[in-house]
Parts: C-alpha cells; structure tokens; sequence
C-alpha cells in the first residue's frame, strides 16, 4: 500500500488522464491500455499494484460513460450485455486476485508483453468480418460464456479495459455487428474494471485522489478528442497504425525497465 505522504503532481496526473481520454475520444478505444504506464512513468506511481488498481477504476468510470452514449443510440444488445458481464465479472475477480498475488515487477513485464501484441495486432489491416445473427442455443450459450470467462479473467490480471478481446469474442459468439458489440462490449468493460478495483481496493491497492484528478483529465481530454475524431475522421487509420506504433514503443520501454529478474545472472 502507497504510503500516506506520497505526493503526485495534480498536473501530471490531470494530464496523463487527459491523454487517454483524449485518445480514447478520438480514436473510439484502446487508449485505456496508457493508463498503467502513464501512472508508473509520468505521474510517478511507486508500487505497480497500485498503478493497476487505480488504472482499473479511471477504466472503469471511462466505460460507463462510453456504454451510457451507445445505449441511447441503441446500439446495445441488453440480454447479451448483461449475460456476459455478469459470467466475466467471475473471472475478473479470479484474473484481479492472482494479479495482486504476483510480485509486481514480474506482472508489468506481462503487460508489457501484452502491449506489444496489443500494438501489433493494430498494426494489421483490419478486414471485415462476415457475421450471422445465430440462434440463442446450447452451443452459442457455451461459446459465449467461455468469452466473458476468459476476457474477465485477461481484464481483471493485467486491470484493463480488454474491449479488443470482448469485441472480437461476441461477434464471434452471437453474430452481432461490430457496432453493437462494441456498444455491448461497454458494459463488461465498465463491469470488469470496476470489480478489479474493488478488489485492489480491499487490499488497500487504489489510490483514490489519484484516480478522481485521472478521470478528471479523462473526461476533459475525451471531449476534444471527440471534438477532432469527426474532423479527422478521414485519417481513421493513419492515427490508429501511429497509435499502435506508439503503444509498441511504449511496450519496448516496459520491457526494458523490467526485464532485470528474467535476465541470466
């Protein structure tokens, strides 16, 4: 637990919550994945767990903002919403609690891992996905509680956001169009974060002034990118390749900080 003196700057703290707001704003996702970075490199953030926790909540409250625009634009499947969060929010717990078991060193370098195929994966051309609206069966319950399992657990370890694993996942298990499953996908995002917060919260893990003055950012940051994402809009994929290219180097600096106990003595 961060020790009660600890100071941040309110500026870097404002203005790393506003960088992903605003990247979250403008590019519709994946900017959340900054957050841990941003607390442990720019703000200043000692203890990684704590960096995590803190994390998981501004992603939190970020979702549900999100989540709050789709829905009254319809573009939310409820059932299928609320059925996968509440299946994931198991394995955010299960994935959150051995994230808090694992010395902290050891679980940035994962998520330094995790940024790197993250980044590249963004790197790829996207291609469209031929979907079909299946039948609410056996196998299609199956397949889709395995999804919720297996993103809440991936959230709730590394305290992300894990909309590229639950986009891809529901419309694979449902048929839905993108569009809606991303809307859908909000909800466990906001769902996920806010249970691995909690419990980072319970072992004294979230700084809590830290996580009001990043959402704070967020919020303001999220508006302007919102502002430029319809100016820019033409230039979609120039600014995700460069946001992947960004996350990649970012990725490499995690690594590097990090790779010390995985090195040969």
């Amino acid at each position: 637990m961060e020790p009660a003196s600890v100071s941040y700057s309110s500026l870097s703290t404002i203005g790393s919550g506003g960088l992903v707001g605003f990247m979250l704003g403008l590019l519709g996702g994946g900017g959340s994945i900054l957050a841990t970075p941003l607390l442990l490199y720019v703000v200043g953030v000692a203890q990684p767990h704590v960096a995590i926790g803190t994390g998981a909540l501004a992603v939190s409250v970020n979702a549900f903002a999100n989540f709050a625009s789709h829905a009254i634009k319809g573009h939310v499947w409820w059932r299928c919403a609320v059925v996968f969060s509440s299946l994931g929010i198991v394995g955010a717990l299960a994935g959150s609690s051995l994230g808090k078991a694992m010395d902290g060193d050891h679980l940035i370098f994962l998520f330094g891992i995790l940024m790197l195929v993250v980044g590249i994966l963004m790197l790829k051309p996207k291609k469209a996905v031929a979907v079909e609206c299946r039948p609410v069966d056996l196998r299609m319950c199956l397949a889709t509680g395995a999804v919720a399992l297996a993103a809440g657990a991936t959230s709730g370890f590394f305290g992300i956001g894990g909309g590229f694993l639950i986009v891809p996942g529901l419309m694979l298990a449902t048929g839905m169009p993108m569009i809606n499953a991303i809307g859908t996908s909000l909800l466990s995002v906001g769902v996920f974060g806010l249970a691995t917060a909690l419990n980072y919260a319970s072992s004294g893990l979230v700084d809590w002034r830290l996580a009001a003055e990043f959402i704070g950012g967020g919020i303001i940051g999220g508006t302007f990118g919102m502002l430029l994402a319809t100016r820019l809009s033409a230039y979609k994929n120039v600014l995700n390749r460069l946001f992947a290219v960004l996350i990649s180097m970012v990725a490499g600096y995690i690594l590097y900080r990090n790779a010390g106990p995985f090195l040969p003595k």
